[in-house]
């Protein structure tokens, strides 16, 4: 079994860093990265919180992805060869380690224990990742707005407890489920009168 990978723990056992690696600060509003073909880029967010946005052809924004702290991100988990735009952008002020995941079989300068560690830990950042990504999967996959909506708040009240704040907007959330919104809409205040759900503005609590 893989050994949970500790972001926090391993950000503060390093002290002059690894020449492999670069941290980084940003702001609410602004572009931490963008998907780019062969770049291979993989970034850990330290703190604060981001999305991953798509733009399409017609300049539509999109919210695909929400990131918290110690989420994973990076081009080596999409497939960009396609006509829209993946951009990460801070929605509040971030810190943002990033590398190359070409380079993690590669020593750094120093041979520092630091780079040591992230390699050791890779195994255990991919399945996070692939975890994450499968149940973005079995969502989208659920054929009702109302599936779609209960499945995501189960995922939240598994990390959060039965009462929770929605981390999206409702515009943004029917574009993560890929759901119309006035049905979505409609969808809640349904769950809402069959005591499904309680809502206020964006805190819910699950009833069942």
């Amino acid at each position: 079994m893989v050994d949970k990978f500790n972001v926090s723990e391993f950000v503060k056992s390093f002290s002059e860093g690894c020449s492999k690696t670069q941290i980084k600060e940003f702001h609410r509003g602004e572009t931490i990265t963008t998907y780019l073909v062969n770049r291979n880029q993989l970034c850990i967010l330290l703190s604060g919180t981001a999305d991953l946005v798509r733009y399409d052809i017609n300049g539509y924004r999109i919210v695909t992805e929400r990131f918290s702290k110690d989420s994973i991100f990076g081009e080596i988990f999409y497939d960009i060869n396609t006509n829209s735009e993946f951009v990460v952008e801070a929605k509040e002020k971030c810190s943002v380690l990033f590398f190359l995941y070409d380079d993690i079989n590669e020593k750094c300068k120093a041979n520092c224990s630091y780079h040591k560690k992230l390699v050791a830990s890779m195994p255990s950042l991919i399945i996070s990742k692939i975890l994450d990504l499968t149940s973005r999967v079995d969502l989208l996959s659920r054929r009702t707005t109302r599936d779609k909506l209960l499945g995501y708040f189960e995922l939240l009240s598994k990390k959060y407890g039965k009462t929770f704040t929605l981390p999206f907007s409702i515009t943004e959330l029917a574009n993560y489920l890929s759901v119309d919104r006035s049905s979505m809409t409609r969808e809640l205040s349904y769950l809402k009168k069959e005591n499904f759900i309680k809502q206020d503005r964006s805190k819910i609590t699950l009833l069942y």
